[in-house]
């Protein structure tokens, strides 16, 4: 059977049409995170090929959702569609003519990653003027000892790596809940930072939304306008926001983020109805408790997954691929839900605020719940870490690791292998001759959905490492680190021109650039429907 009578496909302008219309549809990108960042439509969401069984029944949780999957001629769209039929999922289609299909029909293609909602953002500082101020303004405040407090919205593992110095994490959704605590003076100048521009404009536009009464600005550029100040980023750094707040702070943050919620049209819901929905299999639902991590895992609504407001809205493809679904938002303090709800209903979300939460509400500890769909690893034929380490002793083992490449490059298991799951095939010709092979990742639940695969192209024994390298490292066994073994190419994560100091100037620069000019793409793609109050 060709693959044109397998799947059947969607052209662009029905794809289009979804769009307008408001329907449900995922246009899934199967490609590595590399090239899709290279092209894709505005509303592509990356879930790559290789890792389709881990995250498919968490970003797509409902099996009947209509799923358009594409590629760039790789053949990687036909496999993917089949491996989503075998997971359950009953609406499958090609894009017709795959990524060159939609450039040929006129279609708009995006770079990088998170686009709609740096799109979205860049669209807010264009309508609402944000102030902002540059790095050279913001350094001469500090080095008077202005009355100044400068707030990074980025996750604090970000900050940990680089930060403004002096600067204090305050993740985006915790802005308004934090501000008029961190800068109870008025007077005080408030500067809201990320890496580059999305998360600065919106962390100091939600707290002008909010009506925080204290002068506030973005640093303009982020940390990328002060590298490219030449002014120094300080590292480590380890100053967060006190989580306790009084109550009178967290009562006007509440009534002012509802307020701002209310002006963006945001739905209100209860706990059992969001549980009602999440039942039903006409609509594909997301329910996201929004507050910090560590709340999360303390104690949470059973059935919602962590989602911190400030990254939701930042990462919103990659929370939520599916164009047109119900989110559902809840906190414990109604304004982090409230104001993370603002956003995305001003993105064309439909949104909702679950309302009456109680203490007791939060009865489920620990990590997210399992998805309902998620398969069943391949049985496997798994080897401890010391008979493997035993095994490598002498000839004719070959370990291939299925990890991300930074985390193969940081360390790995001395003469292992680096491999992208999809491009199997290509890395088994780059290998070693072996009697056998040992397969690892991380924890070895993506090597086991490979190994069968292995297996049959090679036709030789293969084995799983248990409890991957995690097991091999607390065992106290050896690692290295580098890229001295690469059978794939590094195209599983897009490097962004804004991680680090060591990115050429150009880079960052044609970064800020293609920023500028996300607004004038978003009119020629003309699907967005994203309003800015």
């Amino acid at each position: 059977m060709s693959v044109a009578e397998e799947f059947r496909t969607r052209s662009f302008e029905d794809v289009r049409r979804a769009l307008l219309d408001h329907d449900e549809i995922a246009l899934i990108d199967v490609r590595e995170e590399d090239p899709h960042a290279r092209s894709h439509p505005l509303f592509a969401a990356n879930l790559s090929l290789s890792k389709l069984e881990l995250e498919a029944p968490v970003r797509l949780p409902r099996l009947t959702v209509p799923v358009v999957v594409f590629d760039a001629g790789e053949g990687f769209a036909e496999r993917a569609a089949r491996r989503l039929g075998e997971l359950g999922y009953t609406n499958v289609a090609l894009l017709e003519g795959g990524l060159q299909g939609w450039r040929d029909a006129g279609g708009e293609l995006f770079q990088d990653v998170n686009v709609p909602s740096k799109a979205f953002g860049e669209l807010v500082e264009s309508e609402r003027h944000t102030p902002s101020l540059e790095a050279p303004q913001v350094q001469a405040m500090l080095d008077r000892e202005a009355d100044v407090v400068v707030l990074d919205a980025r996750r604090f593992d970000e900050y940990q790596t680089m930060n403004i110095p002096g600067s204090i994490s305050v993740p985006g959704a915790e802005l308004v809940l934090r501000a008029r605590q961190l800068a109870p003076d008025p007077a005080t100048r408030i500067i809201v930072n990320c890496a580059g521009r999305t998360r600065s404009i919106i962390g100091a536009q939600s707290l002008i939304n909010a009506g925080v009464p204290n002068p506030v600005a973005a640093l303009r550029n982020g940390t990328i306008g002060w590298t490219l100040a030449g002014q120094a980023l300080a590292h480590g750094s380890s100053r967060r926001f006190d989580p306790s707040i009084d109550d009178q702070a967290r009562l006007a943050a509440a009534t002012a983020a509802r307020a701002v919620a209310d002006r963006a049209q945001v739905g209100r819901t209860s706990r059992d109805e969001a549980r009602r929905w999440a039942g039903e299999a006409v609509r594909t639902v997301y329910r996201f408790d929004v507050r910090t991590p560590e709340e999360y895992e303390a104690g949470h609504v059973p059935g919602f997954r962590n989602a911190s407001g400030g990254q939701l809205v930042q990462e919103t493809d990659m929370f939520a691929p599916v164009r047109g679904a119900r989110v559902i938002l809840a906190d414990n303090d109604g304004v982090r839900a409230n104001m993370s709800a603002s956003w995305l209903a001003q993105m064309n979300v439909e949104v909702y605020v679950v309302d009456g939460l109680a203490v007791a509400d939060f009865s489920e500890q620990g990590s997210a719940p399992a998805a309902r769909y998620a398969p069943t690893p391949p049985t496997a034929d798994e080897i401890t870490p010391a008979e493997l380490a035993t095994l490598l002793q002498s000839t004719g083992t070959v370990v291939l690791d299925f990890t991300t490449s930074a985390t193969y490059v940081k360390r790995h298991i001395p003469g292992a292998w680096y491999a992208v799951r999809a491009l199997l095939g290509e890395a088994v010709r780059k290998l070693p001759d072996a009697r056998r092979y040992v397969l690892t990742c991380g924890s070895s639940l993506l090597a086991r959905f490979a190994a069968p695969e292995l297996a049959a192209l090679t036709g030789k024994p293969v084995q799983v490492l248990s409890g991957g390298t995690n097991a091999w490292i607390e065992a106290g066994l050896p690692v290295e680190s580098g890229e001295s073994r690469l059978a794939s190419p590094r195209i599983d994560r897009y490097r962004r021109p804004y991680e680090g100091t060591d990115n050429p100037r150009e880079a960052m620069n044609a970064y800020l650039e293609w920023e500028y000019g996300l607004v004038a793409q978003l009119a020629r793609d003309g699907t967005h429907g994203f309003r800015v109050i």
